[in-house]
């Protein structure tokens, strides 16, 4: 009896010390739980935190190579709408060369006519009625013509006294004179035309060598041919 009543102590005795261990093996074990959450949550963070550091770097890179994108395209668009405004500015001129063109070839071909005009009026001389009544027939149509040419754009040239200048003006003769200077024109041969500021037709002109040119001419013509009779007598006495 005494000996089951001394073992029944002692199993109280490990129950009770087993109940005083229980509390701290629990608080052990959840202790280890928290702190592997913590761990697992701060890895999670860790891996957000690369995850959104990487996304913020694609879409840096993504962002600057659009910009590089939209920079190639605007360059692009910039020199498209420069070459297009060129274009159209090179065609506007060209089809305006091509209408000046094609108006002066007429307007050239009609200019004989206004010089045989204008002939027959230095020419004409009336003197009966019927002939005054026919030149002022003839008046009319000269000025209609001339007053087309005019809406034309057409210009006479006013040459006389104009320096010459090869440009506009053509020369057919050349004279020695007292009143006009070296390269001034003294005398119009045939009218010339300006269209639109261009020369549609260059006058033909007579152009002075100013004062003393024939002289001098005719001293080198009379030394030349002294020269000439002097080399024939020289010719003759060596014979």
């Amino acid at each position: 009896m005494i000996e089951n009543q001394s073992d029944n102590i002692d199993i109280k005795e490990n129950d009770e010390s087993n109940q005083d261990n229980a509390p701290e093996n629990t608080s052990s074990a959840e202790d280890k739980i928290i702190e592997n959450d913590e761990l697992s949550s701060q890895k999670t963070e860790e891996i957000n935190t690369e995850e959104l550091k990487n996304t913020i770097s694609n879409n840096d890179a993504r962002l600057e190579q659009l910009e590089k994108e939209h920079e190639t395209l605007k360059n692009q668009y910039v020199r498209i709408s420069a070459d297009f405004d060129n274009f159209r500015k090179r065609q506007s001129r060209d089809q305006d060369d091509l209408k000046i063109q094609l108006v002066s070839k007429t307007l050239t071909s009609i200019l004989p006519i206004v010089d045989n005009f204008e002939r027959a009026r230095q020419q004409l001389k009336p003197e009966s009625e019927e002939a005054l009544t026919l030149h002022r027939s003839y008046q009319g149509l000269y000025k209609q013509l001339v007053e087309v040419l005019k809406q034309q754009g057409v210009a006479p040239m006013r040459v006389v006294g104009q320096e010459f200048d090869p440009n506009l003006h053509e020369a057919v003769l050349r004279e020695p004179s007292e009143e006009f200077k070296e390269d001034l024109i003294l005398e119009e041969l045939q009218r010339g035309y300006h269209l639109e500021g261009k020369v549609l037709r260059h006058a033909l002109v007579k152009v002075s060598m100013g004062p003393g040119k024939q002289n001098s001419q005719e001293e080198v013509e009379k030394d030349t041919v002294e020269e000439d009779i002097d080399s024939e007598e020289n010719t003759s006495e060596d014979e």
